[in-house]
């Protein structure tokens, strides 16, 4: 999983250079380069996970990464905004393939808590990347080219690829593979939509990664255009990734002792009031300083790191029956659904923050309500049992 954090924050220093090799007039249009990626991260499941149910989940692994490698190469010598918006659709789409199956892998192994307790350590690896990927693009740029950032993606997919068929047994038995058909998508649809806390916790995820991936699209434009931290920018960005980790570890201890719902709520409670409190102390104001910024941006993804690995679990707990194609619908929902939301809200950010909060407080609300709607049908299920 970590190629992907890889694949999205190496680039983050280098945004601003790249649009304009590839033709870019409109700052804002930079920030393409980072929420595109998110489609194919998207899309892409849906033809990976149904695939790895029928063939097991290693050789659809190895078929991402070899077509990683050509998006990659597409990514080089793109000479168009439209060439290099493609370029990352197809890392995405090919990406989501050890991003899916890695999930879908963890769920053949585990279930309940553990579950996300797993989920939660290997999210922790996945974490550590962005705290030194904007760094390590840094340094490639400053010493090579931006080119360079990407094919060192690439020869950290083959060492991936080469790992994973040293260390990695196969996790799907033949007995439990699912033969190939057409209509494989289509029912694997109608037994997800037969689960209405699949898709309660789905839609949460879109909501919560929606709002995260305002703050990843538009942190470059932030910290080096309006605070003027270019220099030092790949250490803020680290920062904040460190707060994520930390949290992200910690799950994997607590999750087991209070479980993952309870978990759930209290972040998301937590993370709307974080970002209402910096809407209410800012509005109409100019930004504070970046220690403040800092501030309370740790304690919005120490929060968010809490939901990220839970919510995933959550929602993949009851269809370990359709693990593949499971991830694959689930992920593509949430996906899905977050890049509109950062598209939108990354547009109104151009020279203060607040609209960034603005939005954190907006999604973590709806997220809330569907929370709350779900808690209260869980509420009457039981109540149902409990008279019958």
């Amino acid at each position: 999983m970590s190629i992907v954090a890889l694949a999205i924050d190496a680039i983050l220093p280098a945004m601003n250079i790249i649009g304009r090799s590839v033709g870019v007039t409109e700052i804002a249009d930079n920030q393409l380069l980072i929420t595109m990626i998110f489609i194919g991260l998207g899309l892409g499941p849906l033809i990976f996970g149904p695939i790895s149910d029928s063939l097991g989940r290693k050789p659809v692994v190895y078929i991402g990464l070899v077509f990683f490698i050509g998006s990659s190469l597409l990514c080089v010598f793109a000479n168009s905004l439209e060439m290099m918006v493609a370029g990352r659709i197809l890392q995405g789409a090919s990406l989501s393939a050890p991003r899916t199956i890695s999930i879908a892998m963890i769920r053949d192994t585990y279930s309940g808590d553990y579950m996300a307790r797993i989920m939660s350590f290997i999210t922790v690896v996945f974490m550590l990347v962005p705290i030194v990927a904007p760094a390590l693009g840094k340094l490639i740029l400053d010493t090579y080219n931006w080119e360079a950032i990407f094919y060192v993606q690439i020869g950290f997919a083959l060492l991936i690829a080469l790992w994973f068929w040293r260390r990695q047994p196969e996790t799907l038995a033949m007995k439990n593979r699912i033969p190939l058909h057409w209509n494989l998508f289509t029912n694997g649809t109608k037994e997800l939509l037969k689960h209405k806390t699949t898709i309660g916790y789905t839609l949460i995820s879109g909501f919560i990664v929606g709002s995260f991936l305002v703050y990843l699209s538009t942190a470059q434009q932030v910290f080096e255009g309006q605070y003027g931290l270019k220099e030092e920018f790949p250490y803020v960005f680290a920062a904040i990734a460190i707060a994520i980790a930390t949290a992200t570890f910690l799950n994997g201890s607590l999750v087991l002792k209070y479980g993952m719902e309870k978990l759930i709520t209290i972040s998301l409670i937590a993370y709307f009031l974080t970002s209402l409190t910096y809407v209410v102390l800012f509005y109409g104001k100019e930004n504070p300083s970046i220690v403040v910024l800092l501030v309370f941006l740790g304690i919005q993804f120490f929060m968010i790191s809490f939901l990220f690995g839970n919510l995933r679990s959550a929602a993949m707990q009851p269809i370990g029956h359709i693990a593949g194609i499971g991830s694959a619908i689930t992920g593509c929902l949430s996906t899905m659904m977050s890049v509109p939301i950062s598209t939108y809200i990354g547009r109104f950010i151009s020279t203060t923050t607040l609209p960034l909060f603005i939005g954190f407080t907006i999604c973590s609300a709806l997220a809330i309500i569907v929370l709350i709607y779900l808690k209260a049908s869980s509420q009457k299920v039981t109540q149902v049992h409990l008279k019958t």
